[in-house]
Order: structure tokens, then sequence, then C-alpha cells
């Protein structure tokens, strides 16, 4: 039987599904990526291998996420491509009427809006990692709550506090100073997931118009705080799926199986070599910064150079 791998490689988390023809989830798995994307993805091939049956075989590789080029030249992938086409796939698959796309992941946020199955616009947010989950995992551990514990903890404030969440900088020193003048936990908590609704909204959404259906995804949906304060705010419903941190790998599995070839792939890699080197090429004023790709201590790809010299040479 065949069977589609999807991996979505992010900065914090590294998520992967094996899918079949009906796009039906098998098996997934989501890990950290640890700042090791090479051996966050062996990991994780080694534990959805363990939980795939010796029935299935491997007939197409998508990757996706901030290291989607990296990890498709580990796997052969016949198929990579960008956040945004990958969430919105895997969103459409089990919500063909979706309309907005919320998403909040570890260092990054991003919106998707649709129409009848298409993408219209989006915005992405890279720069910063406010209103993240990087962010409000530093939080939870200034102050000294379980990360699991933050949403229910928010729901049981009735007095959110205003937190200057812009910036995480700011919204450090505003937090601090929360707590020092005596600011119940559970409303600094709440202010926080309200605060992280608004920058998203003032920032992400700024001057897009949101429609229902509303998918929320990514990480942070899984915070039943930053949920109430997107639903509350909006005055809108707002759906969460129970696979919303798996949809971009969703997606990219989807698009593998549509571009599939009649390779069958191996997912055997745990003793690959793989390893980017760098160097500065001096033949112009450029000055290019060469990132060179080794697996197995062969050359097979060059990233970085603004002319052809270094194309796999």
């Amino acid at each position: 039987m065949n069977c589609y791998l999807g991996v979505d490689i992010g900065s914090i988390s590294t998520k992967g599904v094996i899918i079949d023809d009906n796009n039906k989830i098998i098996t997934s798995a989501y890990i950290w990526t640890e700042g090791n994307p090479v051996n966050a993805v062996k990991k994780l091939i080694s534990i959805l291998k363990n939980d795939l049956d010796d029935k299935y075989i491997i007939k197409g590789i998508g990757t996706t996420g901030s290291a989607r080029k990296l990890i498709g030249l580990l796997l052969n992938a016949n198929i990579v491509k960008n956040e945004i086409m990958a969430h919105a796939i895997g969103t459409l698959s089990l919500y063909p009427d979706v309309k907005t796309i919320l998403e909040i992941g570890g260092q990054d946020s991003k919106i998707i809006l649709l129409n009848n199955g298409i993408i219209t616009d989006y915005a992405m947010n890279t720069l910063c990692a406010a209103g993240t989950g990087a962010f409000l995992s530093s939080q939870a551990k200034r102050l000294n709550i379980a990360i699991e514990e933050f949403g229910p903890l928010a729901l049981k404030s009735t007095n959110p506090v205003k937190i200057a969440a812009r910036c995480t900088v700011f919204a450090e020193s505003d937090l601090i100073h929360k707590a020092q003048v005596g600011y119940k936990k559970e409303d600094i908590v709440a202010g926080l997931c309200k605060s992280i609704v608004l920058n998203y909204l003032n920032n992400v959404g700024k001057g897009k118009k949101i429609k229902p259906p509303v998918i929320f995804q990514g990480g942070v949906s899984k915070n039943i705080g930053v949920l109430k304060y997107f639903k509350d705010i909006l005055n809108l419903d707002v759906i969460v799926d129970n696979n919303s941190h798996l949809m971009g790998a969703l997606g990219i599995a989807i698009l593998a199986k549509k571009n599939k070839t009649d390779k069958i792939y191996d997912l055997n890699i745990q003793n690959i070599e793989f390893l980017t080197k760098a160097i500065e090429c001096h033949g112009c004023s450029n000055n290019c910064e060469i990132l060179r790709i080794y697996k197995d201590n062969k050359l097979i790809d060059s990233w970085g150079n603004r002319c052809d010299k270094y194309i796999k040479n």
C-alpha cells in the first residue's frame, strides 16, 4: 500500500506525518528541533518508521518549514514548498470551506486568507519573536509555570492585566513590573494571552478582512487562553483541530502524493553523514558566503552564490 511522508521543520519544533492515498494520517510525530534540524529529522524519521506497518511503501516525500530546503536534500524529497502553501493545503483537506487561517508557531506567525479554496492573501511575521510560542515559553519559565498550565490558569482570571507585548524586551520588563506590584499570577498570564492576540491582529493581521470559518493552528493553538481571546476579540467562532500542530506536515504530504513518481523511498537515513560547510568567495566585491552541502562526503549543492561559480563545484 502506498503512503506519503510530510515533514515540517521549524526553528523550535519538527513535525512529521505519513498519510495514505485518502489523505488519512497513518502515523505522526512532533518533537523539538533543538537547534539541529538534521538530527531532529533523523529522530523524527526513526519514530515514524517504528510506527509504520510493513505493508506500506513510501512513494513521495515533501518538506516545508524554515529548514525545508536543507531537509529536502537529506530526504531526496520530491517536493519542497513554503509554509503558506503547505498550511493551506493541509487545512483545506479537512475544512474545504475555510476562509481564514491563523497560525502561531514557535518563532513566527502567519495569516492566510482563502476564497473558494484559493489563497487570496497572506502575511508573515518572521522578524520578531514577540507573540510567538517561544515568547510564551520564556514568560512561563520566568513565572515558574509549566507551559501546559498557562492556558487553564489564564481562564481563571477575571481581570487580565495590560501587557505591552509588541516587543519581547518591553513585555518582559512590563511583566516583571506587574508581578512586583502584586498582580495575581492568573491575571498576568491572562494579560499575556490577550496581548499575544492583540499583537497578532495589529501586526500580522493588520488590514486583513478576517472571515469565518476561522481555523487557528500552530503550537500556540493548543493554549486555551490564547484561543479564548481570539474568540472574544474577533467575536467569531475559532476552530482548533486536534491535529492543528500538524497542518503544515499534512499539507506537504498531500502535495508529495500529488507530485509522486515511480520511485520508492528508503527511510534508512540514520547513518547518513550530512554536513554544511561555509566558505567566503573573494572572486569579486560581493564576497559571498557560500554554504556547501555534503552528503556522505559528496558535495550535493551550494547556496548563497550570486553567480554560478560555486553551483555544485
